[in-house]
């Protein structure tokens, strides 16, 4: 597990990095609250054992800033204090931690808590796949796929940059379902979604939309690549036809692309929308094709 511990006494922090890496744990060891928080920022920790008492951003701060920190996985945070009494501890669960240990911290002790840290963080992690993940395909749902993008596009508004939004819609859909029945159908949205995904950049996220249409997010993408990713999908998914419990089936698909540089600080509702209305478009078109939406913001 990869672990992040914030002490700013130096023999503390050492013996503690140096007693999780014996118990097997990827361990980044910071000096201040900040440091924490800006490593939290740039990389995915499911726990931080942080010390109480430190300058500039204590351990409770830095607890309530990664609370509020709008993350998908969850963070297990364990309290190293010297402080004792109930109202220290209550004020550390106000605050957002999970657990408390005493300094100078018991070995045993320590290993006893990481344990049940896992375990809780696996729950934790079941949980989300539960309430993220679409159950036919495996991608990312309609509202993990939006919170995706509202994030990448705040993101955007802090560091600058671009977002591509693809929306893409499988032709003649209804008639898979009609003539072949629903069990066909969804071997194709899998198949489907399988390779969609297949043809993506490792920090691209695709969703189901909804019924047979799917979403891509790009972070950092403008127009002209938001469409060559849209073609390069497009390409991959109807490269050779699909097994499905009725033979052989070809599948296509009409994409529609808009990116946030077009547009006035879009909403994710907005973005997708001007994505559908280029989708739009590529079924006008005669399908199987990708669009990318020419308004621009005034």
């Amino acid at each position: 597990m990869k672990i992040l511990i914030a002490e700013d006494d130096t023999t503390s922090r050492l013996t503690l990095a140096a007693t999780l890496r014996k118990f097997g744990h990827e361990v980044t060891a910071v000096s201040t609250g900040q440091a924490a928080l800006q490593a939290w920022e740039r990389d995915v920790y499911p726990m931080l054992i942080s010390d109480w008492m430190m300058p500039e951003l204590n351990g409770l701060e830095l607890c309530r800033a990664i609370r509020n920190g709008n993350r998908q996985h969850y963070t297990y945070v364990i309290i190293l204090t010297a402080l004792s009494g109930k109202n220290n501890q209550l004020d550390g669960m106000d605050s957002g931690a999970d657990d408390f240990i005493s300094k100078p911290f018991d070995e045993d002790l320590l290993l006893t808590r990481l344990r049940v840290a896992e375990r809780i963080l696996e729950l934790h992690e079941a949980l989300r796949t539960e309430a993220t993940r679409d159950r036919l395909t495996a991608l990312l749902n309609r509202g993990a796929i939006l919170d995706f993008l509202q994030q990448v596009l705040e993101r955007r508004a802090r560091e600058g940059g671009d977002v591509g939004v693809i929306l893409i819609d499988l032709d003649h859909f209804k008639l898979v379902n009609d003539q072949h029945g629903h069990l066909t159908g969804d071997v194709v949205l899998r198949e489907a979604a399988r390779r969609m995904q297949s043809a993506l950049r490792p920090y691209d996220r695709i969703g189901r939309y909804g019924g047979e249409e799917f979403i891509i997010v790009s972070p950092q993408t403008d127009g002209s690549n938001s469409a060559m990713i849209a073609e390069r999908v497009r390409s991959q998914l109807s490269a050779s036809t699909l097994s499905t419990p009725s033979g052989e089936l070809a599948v296509t698909a009409s994409f529609g692309v808009a990116h946030a540089a077009q547009f006035a600080n879009p909403t994710p509702e907005q973005l997708v929308a001007h994505a559908d209305d280029a989708l739009y478009e590529a079924k006008r078109g005669g399908r199987n094709q990708v669009r990318l939406n020419a308004e621009r913001s005034v």
